[in-house]
């Protein structure tokens, strides 16, 4: 076991990271929440998944552009190494990596990707009574129909990936004793020193432009 300090308090998570993991679980769960009861909250249904495409497009942006924890070449790894760290799972020795581990960061792009989908179909998606997405004029109501099944199959997928996700952050939490929530909200975690690589943090003036441009592509995507 490694000693105690073996690990150093440093910032892994930028203000653009927590803002949209944060915003995203509140867009969901509106989502979620207006889909089921339907009705006249429906419009809320079709803006909070409007939203969520924009927050998706800034999120992939960002996993080229942004700092290095956020950026995909920082934590998607191979399958070797996925498998590699699983095998320390059961050990209640805390990881404390520098960013999402390897396989959390399969998680991350399993959720970008259901998200992702979700958002897509929900625009060419009809209810068969009042409610039709931003594009359901450019298929035809058969092809909506089929996107409409997509979407609310995967509805399901994409609440059991967070539910996973939120039973690991949980595991870490009981079994590991790492609080995994808590640098979500402040940026700063515990680190192994020896696993410690050089961070950047992109500016402000990058995520702002990043953001514009993700704004911009969902317009440009509810124009058609």
């Amino acid at each position: 076991m490694e000693p105690q300090d073996a690990s150093l308090t440093v910032k892994v998570w930028d203000a653009p990271v927590r803002l949209f993991h944060w915003l995203l679980l509140a867009l969901v769960a509106l989502s979620v929440s207006t889909g089921y009861i339907g009705g006249n909250l429906m419009r809320w249904h079709i803006w909070s998944g409007c939203a969520i495409l924009g927050l998706v497009i800034f999120r992939l942006l960002w996993g080229f552009g942004g700092s290095s924890t956020a950026r995909f070449a920082h934590f998607v790894r191979g399958p070797r190494a996925a498998l590699a760290y699983a095998r320390g799972l059961f050990s209640r020795v805390p990881s404390h990596t520098a960013g999402h581990n390897p396989l959390g960061g399969w998680m991350v792009l399993l959720l970008l990707a259901s998200a992702l989908l979700q958002a897509g179909t929900g625009l060419f998606s009809n209810d068969d009574i009042a409610t039709e997405g931003p594009l359901y004029h450019m298929v035809s109501k058969s092809t909506s129909d089929a996107l409409s099944a997509v979407h609310v199959t995967n509805a399901v997928v994409l609440l059991v990936l967070i539910g996973l996700h939120v039973a690991a952050v949980l595991y870490y939490f009981l079994f590991k004793r790492e609080n995994l929530v808590w640098p979500m909200v402040t940026g700063v975690k515990r680190v192994r020193a020896q696993a410690l690589p050089p961070l950047r943090f992109a500016g402000a003036l990058r995520a702002l432009a990043l953001a514009a441009a993700a704004a911009a592509a969902l317009y440009a995507i509810l124009s058609l």
